[in-house]
């Protein structure tokens, strides 16, 4: 097992920042559209709005801070697509079995 492993890296920030930034918001909404689902009432309620609205921020804000974690930015980008894939996947899936 003499297979050398790629160190952590400083040079790859920008494009883990853009991966952390575009695709940490789409999961974000993801995320917060299927709480929204979940939870009674649909999308609409009484403080349920401001809430899911408010839930997005701390999200995107906690991908955007473990992105820098990845390896390279490659692998950032990929592994936040895949998650985004199956995060709308279930959101659309949840939408049409529920309503």
């Amino acid at each position: 097992m003499n297979a050398r492993r790629a160190r952590l890296q400083s040079r790859h920030w920008l494009g883990k920042t853009l991966a952390g930034a575009v695709l940490g918001y789409t999961l974000a909404l993801a995320v917060s559209g299927g709480v929204a689902l979940l939870t009674p009432g649909g999308f609409s309620g009484e403080g349920k709005v401001q809430f899911n609205m408010w839930m997005i921020a701390p999200v995107w804000a906690t991908v955007l801070g473990f992105v820098f974690l990845f390896r390279d930015s490659l692998r950032a980008w990929a592994w936040l697509g895949a998650a985004n894939a199956v995060a709308w996947g279930v959101f659309w899936g949840l939408r049409a079995w529920l309503q």
